[in-house]
């Protein structure tokens, strides 16, 4: 039993470790105080400054550092979501995602707030905002299911991620939402290479139920953001299922009515 349970265990083996990482971090920096913490956070954030003094190390460090909040509250879905890629494609394609959405649209919204200061649409002062954690690499992972979705809801999947993060992110007008947006795509993108559709069963279902909960809390992590985007997500799911079952019906051949026997 104690054999059965290990061998389940490492086939999940680098999400428990991402996991335990982030909880041993976490726990230290508590430990050695705010003063600690708020110094961490600074050093390790991805932000423009940082970049710019040519501190990439930040681009694998960020993803170690948390600043979202209880961790009791969102590490069960963070677990759920990675652990669900992890058992489709196993660690290597795991991490490739993972590496690609959090280092993918950390440059890409960096590029962004560059051209956005430069316009003097954004104030200067943004360029040393705090920008941790693991969420852009959680929600490429997010999309990047969209592999194994069956292709009849593959749409609908799309379709409700997709608007949704992006109505959520014009409505929180922030830029790590906007981040979370292009993390997603990015998932999306390598999900075209990833192998899928796979077999869903009990357990990888009631993981993907938590796991996307746990996106959703990402990609629209206030009140307003959250409404727009489930609003403008779910219209948008309704519609591409409506166009799915029509062009469905097109295609399905038309029987046609037996003709009544002639009398002989």
């Amino acid at each position: 039993m104690i054999f059965g349970m290990l061998a389940r265990l490492s086939r999940v083996r680098m999400t428990l470790g991402y996991a335990a990482t982030l909880v041993a971090v976490s726990v230290a920096l508590v430990v050695l105080g705010p003063r600690v913490h708020d110094r961490v956070v600074v050093l390790a954030s991805t932000n423009l400054h940082n970049l710019a003094r040519g501190n990439l190390g930040t681009l694998f460090g960020s993803a170690f550092v948390t600043d979202a909040g209880p961790m009791w509250f969102w590490l069960p879905g963070l677990v759920c979501l990675l652990a669900l890629a992890e058992l489709i494609w196993h660690s290597g394609r795991l991490a490739l995602v993972f590496v690609t959405g959090h280092i993918g649209a950390t440059l890409l919204v960096a590029g962004g707030l560059t051209a956005a200061i430069e316009l003097h649409w954004l104030p200067l002062s943004i360029s040393r905002a705090s920008d941790v954690g693991m969420s852009y690499g959680a929600v490429a992972v997010l999309g990047a299911l969209t592999a194994a979705i069956p292709r009849r809801w593959r749409p609908v999947w799309i379709a409700w991620w997709v608007p949704g993060a992006i109505a959520a992110a014009i409505a929180a007008a922030d830029f790590t939402d906007a981040g979370h947006a292009i993390a997603l795509v990015l998932g999306m993108l390598v999900a075209t290479r990833l192998t899928g559709p796979v077999r869903w069963t009990r357990v990888r279902c009631a993981l993907l139920g938590v796991g996307g909960a746990f996106g959703c809390l990402l990609l629209a992590h206030s009140g307003w953001s959250a409404i727009v985007g489930v609003i403008v997500g779910g219209l948008s799911a309704l519609a591409a299922d409506l166009i799915t079952r029509s062009r469905r019906a097109r295609r399905s051949p038309v029987v046609a009515a037996p003709e009544p026997a002639l009398n002989s």
